[in-house]
């Protein structure tokens, strides 16, 4: 068997370090680059990339007993870890390549009712990728399913998304149709804000809606209690904020949930075929024991890089021994979001985007007003429509999430 990792592999120090300027060492960036868009692709640290390299070693050095025998042991060790971070069950938790792949895990798996009555509830600010798999469930199973959008205007209160939630689940009922999912984010991508999950989670649960939640923007960014919270379905990219390699997320299905994800994206081993006129197949399905269906299900796929999973471990220890720990990062982080935008906004005479309640910002992206400068035609530049960029006046402010 290959060699039990801890937290010592991460080679980090014994105290934990100084949060800021200082530990940009740690990381890969070229010389000058300044990574103000940390939320779409996130970066890992050397010490994990060194990891990853060590993973992928193993893989060339003795690829069938690595991969038979050894990459299982290391991904439950990773499951195991980010289980305890978003205190779930580890027979409720797997890995998928991103966020995406785990919404379309869910939409394509679901059992449309025939009577056509079922639908789709998503808010105005849902990620493109996710609306484009509902469009797809819609045009693929045609007259069994539609989907229905809660457009927002921001800034806006909390309570004021439940409402509208609510509202949109009546109507739909009043229609004659069914409420049966709804997708909604932990912490939206467009603007850059949390958005009020966990109380929409409990008006799922309560007006009998699954609950769907994308939280692509989320595990080490934001406070997650899956096992409190309770959603439905729950997928979180880990290469965002939780310095591991891409791609890999987090997918989290209760124990009753488990039948209704009946297969992987894309469907391999671990499929139990419906009884009845089934030919025979050459590897029958074992008994799952503790592990369970789920975890054998997504446990292979097929002929992949499992080595950003097998980081997940790395990179919570890291976080705990070097950054010291998952508190200290998220009070480090909202902090600066919240300084920061105001600060920026400031510099610029212009607006930040929060609430009156401020949970709008707690989370590590921010959204500040661009100035907008508005110069007679003459002195604009040949074509630009008098628009310039020498002296002139504030006219509007265009949002820039950072």
């Amino acid at each position: 068997m290959g060699q039990k990792l801890s937290a010592g592999d991460t080679g980090s120090p014994k105290a934990p370090a100084e949060l800021g300027h200082g530990l940009l060492k740690e990381f890969q960036f070229d010389e000058g680059w300044r990574n103000l868009n940390h939320g779409s692709y996130g970066t890992i640290p050397k010490a994990i990339s060194q990891k990853r390299r060590e993973y992928l070693d193993r893989y060339e050095a003795r690829p069938d007993v690595f991969i038979r025998r050894d990459v299982a042991t290391l991904v439950n060790e990773s499951r195991a870890a980010v289980a305890q971070l978003v205190n779930a069950p580890l027979r409720d938790v797997v890995f998928v390549g991103n966020a995406t792949e785990g919404v379309n895990t869910v939409l394509r798996n679901l059992h449309w009712n025939p009577d056509g009555r079922d639908a789709i509830i998503s808010f105005g600010t849902i990620y493109d990728a996710m609306a484009r798999a509902e469009d797809f469930v819609v045009d693929y199973f045609k007259d069994k399913v539609v989907a229905r959008d809660i457009l927002l205007t921001y800034p806006v209160e909390d309570d004021e998304i439940l409402r509208l939630f609510r509202e949109t689940v009546r109507g739909i009922e009043a229609e004659g149709k069914r409420a049966r999912v709804a997708v909604f984010d932990v912490v939206s991508s467009n603007p850059g804000v949390v958005f009020p999950w966990e109380a929409v989670t409990a008006a799922c649960r309560e007006l009998g809606v699954l609950s769907l939640v994308d939280g692509a923007q989320g595990i080490g960014m934001v406070h997650l209690d899956l096992k409190t919270t309770d959603p439905d379905f729950f997928v979180s990219n880990c290469h965002k904020w939780l310095h591991v390699p891409r791609g890999c997320a987090v997918f989290y299905v209760p124990e009753r949930n488990h039948k209704l994800i009946p297969s992987s994206l894309a469907t391999s081993r671990g499929y139990v075929p419906q009884e009845g006129g089934r030919a025979l197949r050459t590897q029958p399905l074992p008994d799952y024991g503790e592990e369970g269906h789920l975890a054998f299900n997504f446990g292979w796929v097929g002929t992949r890089d499992d080595s950003p999973y097998m980081c997940v471990k790395d990179a919570i220890a890291w976080r705990r021994d070097v950054l010291g720990g998952e508190e200290r990062i998220l009070a480090y982080l909202w902090d600066l979001n919240k300084r920061g935008i105001r600060h920026v906004a400031g510099v610029l005479g212009t607006e930040y985007l929060d609430n009156k309640t401020g949970t709008m910002t707690n989370c590590g992206m921010g959204n500040v007003g661009l100035p907008l400068w508005v110069a007679k035609k003459e002195e604009g530049g040949e074509g630009d429509g008098g628009r310039g960029q020498g002296a002139g006046a504030v006219a509007g402010g265009g949002k820039c999430g950072v």
